[in-house]
């Protein structure tokens, strides 16, 4: 069915009323705050000190300042790994799990099993910090140690000596139930008709799964890979508050490497053009997704 053109100035009016808070919202929170960070890291603004209170314009001299510095290449890499091993594999990989275990016919307890997975979702990011925080803890007392314990191994320090890999493990719990619920949506709307003349064919479960499933999903899928591509990017509470970006900058992501350039050394020039970095990174990954959406911008 084809959209019907809108004509009549009394139906855009309309529309345009009808648009305009989301717009305004956009313009505020979205659009006006990018472009003042632009503004900002082309000038020496701090928050102390004499350029604190005269800041002046420096041009490209914070871009050129990041290009020559190695800390942040490595946080920018930090970054891309842990949204590759968080984001990409680990929740789409096990949302997608969970979900397909779900549309099952034959699962029992089915309701506890979705109330599992959806917690994580429902907790405030704070709260599940402190809650990781007593997990992880190095001492006996620990919940990960009181595990292991059982199997003889000693108190771990995982947060120290596993910095990375826990917050990956972290993150991936905090983002399975979005997956589970939009991929289990996306399983819903695979029709049943074709699944049973795959059958009927002789194909297999697997084969159900590769030649009919997945390609009538593969947008859903796309879809979570953009949005979870983009808040992994941006994650900052869970992983400053679990590690301040330690031990030795192991798991100082590029959003903790602005937090510390802009409100722990007060260059809040610097801080935003490292941010502006990220925007660009974010909106080019979009631009990727988008693409193969083949969505029309």
């Amino acid at each position: 069915m084809i959209a019907r053109p809108i004509r009549r100035p009394r139906e855009r009016l309309l529309v345009a009323g009808l648009l305009a808070p989301a717009l305004l919202l956009l313009f505020v929170f979205v659009l006006l705050p990018a472009l003042w960070a632009v503004a900002i890291s082309l000038t020496n603004q701090a928050l102390t000190g004499v350029d604190a209170r005269s800041p002046r314009f420096i041009g490209l001299d914070n871009y050129e300042r990041l290009l020559a510095d190695r800390t942040f290449f490595a946080s920018l890499a930090r970054s891309g790994t842990f949204v590759f091993a968080s984001a990409i594999v680990g929740q789409s990989l096990l949302g997608f799990v969970a979900a397909f275990l779900l549309a099952g016919k034959h699962i029992r307890g089915r309701g506890v099993f979705s109330a599992a997975i959806l917690l994580p979702l429902v907790v405030p990011e704070t709260v599940a910090a402190l809650a990781w925080a007593s997990m992880t803890a190095p001492s006996e007392l620990g919940t990960l140690n009181r595990i292991v314990g059982v199997a003889g191994v000693g108190p771990v320090r995982w947060l120290q000596e596993y910095p990375m890999a826990s917050i990956i493990v972290i993150n991936t719990w905090r983002g399975i139930a979005f997956a589970m619920v939009l991929f289990a949506a996306a399983l819903e709307s695979v029709p049943r008709e074709l699944l049973e003349a795959a059958e009927v064919d002789g194909a297999s479960g697997r084969q159900q799964l590769r030649y009919v499933t997945l390609p009538l999903i593969k947008y859903a899928v796309l879809l979570f890979l953009l949005l979870t591509t983009i808040t992994t990017f941006g994650v900052f509470g869970l992983v400053y508050f679990l590690t301040r970006g330690g031990p030795g900058g192991e798991t100082t992501l590029l959003t903790v490497y602005i937090y510390e350039h802009s409100f722990r050394f007060f260059e809040l020039g610097f801080g935003s053009a490292a941010a502006v970095v990220m925007l660009a990174i974010v909106l080019a990954l979009g631009l990727f997704y988008v693409r193969l959406l083949k969505a029309r911008i």
